[in-house]
């Protein structure tokens, strides 16, 4: 099942918003600069600048001109830590009662809207001495973003097997109970990594919910066996970061990638960094990995928490670090934080196209090679609606330097 199941959009009040919104020439990255109008959650026509006037109903409420901006599919978050997000900063230790958790992982989560991410998918842990607390409060916050953005939460339990596991596995069930959308984990840190897989993908199988599992994937053999396991799961197995495959030999990792693909597993990377010890840090080799048709997304990771002091939230630096780092063309960077996220995440498709839903980023500039470099100003749209907007002015002193070269410059006027 996905990870959460769209409906229309609802205005405060708990009403559904059939209003329509007209989104005025936007440019593509076909190069087109087109109007598209959206209603009812959903891209209902996209036409060349100018034609398109209110929807069915006639009841038009709003227009937003995106002139000197690019249209973009809306990017996910298919690998967040909600619950211990933003705990790097400061001096001494950090609480981690509900209240407090509540509270950083929606800080969290609104970054990454405002970055442009309409759908996140948060790993938290449960058992040992929190028990499901974090888990109680991330699923608050979820509940609290409905409109704005869509949260699904990954339980991870420390150990699964063994006398120590079988708490484990009781939390497990109770955290599917709660409200919990996947079974997660890392076998890695079970003293039967095996039988923690097996654990696990049961436990998918008896709920119907997708598997998202941690692993460095330093060790070949374990790698195969998950692979192997995981086979034809439906709907599906994540695996991430997979950082350890970039250090084995060349033909050890080509051998895991045709492993990965044969069994239809999806791998996300973590360009901007790990999210676990400063030894393990590396991003999968995913032009290697893509080649042998293993399916790739890109996510952040450890948000200024221990792992990494620093962070942006940002799916368009991962794209960026893929394609300045790894060699992918923009295009494909930004599919791996775009489309490959949401189909990770379980969610349909989007496309600038009418009859897709309407998660859509708007982003200044009119090449996505260089929105990816300096995308400053964005306007963010969930359910056909703008649920958050980044100005940015940029002003430079008198100078002769531009005189008339008609030099790009960023504007001091917003969308209306």
């Amino acid at each position: 099942m996905p990870d959460s199941q769209q409906q229309p959009p609802r205005s405060p009040s708990g009403q559904t918003d059939t209003a329509a919104l007209l989104l005025c020439g936007a440019r593509l990255t076909d190069g087109r600069t087109v109007d598209v109008r959206l209603g009812g959650g959903r891209i209902e026509a996209v036409g060349t600048a100018g034609s398109l006037a209110a929807g069915a109903s006639g009841a038009l409420t709003a227009r937003v001109d995106l002139d000197g901006y690019l249209l973009l599919p809306a990017p996910a978050e298919p690998h967040a830590h909600s619950d211990t997000a933003l705990t790097g900063d400061g001096h001494g230790p950090h609480a981690y009662d509900e209240r407090a958790i509540q509270r950083r992982a929606t800080e969290a989560a609104l970054l990454q809207l405002g970055h442009g991410a309409t759908a996140l998918r948060s790993h938290v842990r449960v058992g040992d001495v929190q028990g499901l607390d974090a888990l109680t409060a991330v699923l608050e916050v979820r509940r609290s973003l409905r409109g704005l953005a869509e949260l699904a939460t990954v339980a991870m339990p420390r150990v699964l097997t063994g006398a120590a596991g079988a708490d484990g596995l009781a939390m497990l069930r109770d955290a599917l109970k709660m409200g919990a959308s996947v079974v997660g984990g890392c076998p890695d840190a079970d003293p039967d990594p095996t039988g923690y897989v097996e654990a696990v993908l049961e436990l998918a199988s008896e709920h119907g919910c997708p598997v998202d599992l941690h692993t460095d994937a330093t060790d070949p053999a374990r790698l195969a066996r998950l692979a192997a396991m995981a086979g034809g799961l439906r709907p599906g197995v994540t695996l991430g970061p997979c950082g350890g495959l970039g250090r084995l030999p060349s033909e050890v990792t080509s051998r895991a990638a045709d492993q990965l693909a044969a069994a239809g597993v999806t791998v996300v990377c973590l360009p901007q960094g790990g999210c676990g010890s400063t030894d393990r840090r590396g991003t999968a080799p995913v032009r290697l990995l893509r080649a042998a048709g293993v399916r790739i997304a890109a996510g952040s990771g450890a948000l200024r928490d221990v792992s990494n002091p620093v962070g942006r939230g940002d799916p368009l630096e991962a794209a960026y670090l893929l394609a300045s780092r790894y060699g992918l063309r923009p295009e494909e960077a930004y599919g791996t934080v775009s489309c490959a996220a949401r189909a990770a995440l379980g969610l349909p498709e989007v496309r600038v196209e009418a009859g897709f839903p309407a998660e859509l980023l708007a982003v200044r500039g009119d090449r996505l090679a260089g929105v990816l470099s300096l995308a400053y100003s964005r306007i963010v749209i969930h359910r056909g609606r703008v649920v958050a907007r980044t100005s940015a002015v940029r002003e430079y002193c008198d100078s002769a330097a531009d005189s008339g070269l008609e030099l790009p410059r960023q504007g001091r006027e917003e969308p209306s």
